[in-house]
């Protein structure tokens, strides 16, 4: 493996500057001196609740948002440093992002052939018997059958379906490195892990890397070999996937860990219906929320910040 990073995320901030129609402007701090970085082949996981910030990474990545401070780095290269079409499009290419609604990112009007067509039209110029052989190659390499897919209309597919042709049609551009914005949570339980098991496969055995986003933290240690936990635009623990699930150093890792059902446990209600536990919990966030000081490294590769020793919301 390569020293250098696919992908390197260099102290990035994001803030919003709302004007609403009523009332005084304000700044909104969605993302705060964030550093990560992936390398090729591997699978990065970003965990965390709603607002947390871990979507702005994804759409900053992916130059949807331009950041205020700090750099991303692609192939060592800073992505705001690209403004030619050329460069625009071959960064394009490269970098594809597959989003939670599998059915919102596919337009209904057209079939499954041509959104898988279009992309090999347009950027591998591809026609006749090549962009044929090339539908059915990208096809096979989600596990969806022609004969039963390619006439169909998005509606006429499952999610997981539908979430396989999103990744197909990343597949069929060239991208070395896919943004994958919560692409499970909209799918039947009983399929997520199969779509999981594609994306794995995909890295495995086509060098596919992987930003992984999502608020379930026992998905992440599925694909990604690191997970990073960001609560509040910061990123509070980070390090290798089974460190983190195995051995939380932060309160606020250790509540999403316990928001995850055991089946080999009854549920049994509090005497007095969850508020330790609420009131725990929201202790950690107001902790985290305060500016992040120096990392602590508790196991080899595996940063905390924020260690209050004498809070455990578990």
């Amino acid at each position: 493996m390569s020293d250098t990073p696919l992908l390197e995320i260099d102290n990035a901030s994001k803030i919003f500057h709302l004007k609403p129609m009523f009332g005084a402007a304000k700044e909104v701090v969605a993302m705060r001196n964030v550093s990560l970085s992936i390398h090729k082949g591997r699978a990065l996981a970003i965990v965390g609740e709603s607002g947390s910030g871990k979507s702005t990474i994804g759409r900053s990545v992916t130059r949807l948002f331009k950041l205020s401070e700090g750099a991303i780095r692609f192939k060592g290269r800073d992505i705001a440093s690209i403004h030619s079409r050329t460069d625009r499009l071959a960064y394009s290419q490269a970098v594809q992002m597959v989003f939670q609604d599998p059915f919102a990112a596919l337009n209904p009007a057209h079939t499954i052939r041509h959104h898988l067509e279009r992309p090999l039209r347009l950027h591998k110029k591809l026609g006749g018997e090549e962009l044929a052989k090339a539908v059915l190659g990208v096809l096979a390499d989600v596990e969806l059958d022609p004969g039963v897919t390619l006439e169909k209309y998005p509606h006429e597919l499952s999610g997981g379906q539908r979430q396989r042709v999103n990744l197909a049609r990343a597949l069929a551009v060239g991208a070395e490195l896919i943004v994958a914005d919560e692409p499970t949570s909209m799918l039947d339980v009983s399929i997520r892990k199969s779509v999981l098991g594609l994306m794995d496969r995909m890295k495995k055995e086509r060098g596919i890397t992987f930003l992984y986003i999502t608020h379930d933290i026992a998905t992440a240690h599925y694909l990604a070999e690191e997970t990073a936990v960001m609560f509040a635009g910061q990123v509070v623990e980070w390090g290798p996937s089974k460190s983190v699930v195995a051995n939380p150093a932060h309160p606020y890792t250790k509540v999403l860990l316990n928001a995850v059902p055991d089946p080999s446990m009854r549920f049994v209600h509090d005497a007095d219906g969850g508020r330790a536990f609420t009131e725990g919990v929201e202790k950690v966030r107001a902790l985290a929320r305060k500016p992040a000081g120096l990392p602590v490294e508790v196991e080899p590769g595996h940063f905390v910040r924020h260690r209050f020793e004498n809070l455990d919301a578990a």
